[in-house]
């Protein structure tokens, strides 16, 4: 479906209607849509179609996924989250997770950032070298 200049305006604007202090409140992004779909003004369905597009993106940018092939010490989860939250600013979700495939080091994705420090990245990058 392809979504008019007006439209994603539109959407931006409610998306922005959102946000408090800069960070999404859902409770307001739920009254939004409960208001857009009781009104069903002309296009609405574009409309909601773009905003729920903006809050997945946004959703994104606020999370942050940590691969690492062993547990992490509670320190270094600390220390790492601190560290992602002075870079990607307050309100960033970090999830933990192990991977053994990654042989050792970290992989960090936040939104569309992967840091890949992993021992598997670097036997790629030396293998695409040869």
């Amino acid at each position: 479906m392809k979504i008019s200049k007006q439209t994603k305006r539109e959407a931006k604007q409610l998306f922005r209607s959102c946000r408090v202090n800069g960070l999404l409140d859902e409770d307001r992004a739920r009254l939004v849509v409960q208001r857009v779909v009781a009104a069903k003004p002309r296009g609405f369905l574009a409309v909601l179609s773009h905003f729920q597009r903006l809050l997945k993106l946004d959703i994104e940018r606020r999370t942050a996924k940590v691969e690492s092939a062993a547990p992490l010490a509670p320190e270094l989860r600390a220390d790492l989250q601190s560290r992602l939250a002075a870079l990607y600013g307050p309100g960033l979700a970090t999830s933990f997770a192990q991977n053994p495939a990654l042989i050792g080091g970290l992989r960090v994705k936040v939104g569309s950032d992967v840091y890949d420090g992993s021992v598997q990245a670097r036997l790629a990058a030396l293998q695409e070298s040869f």
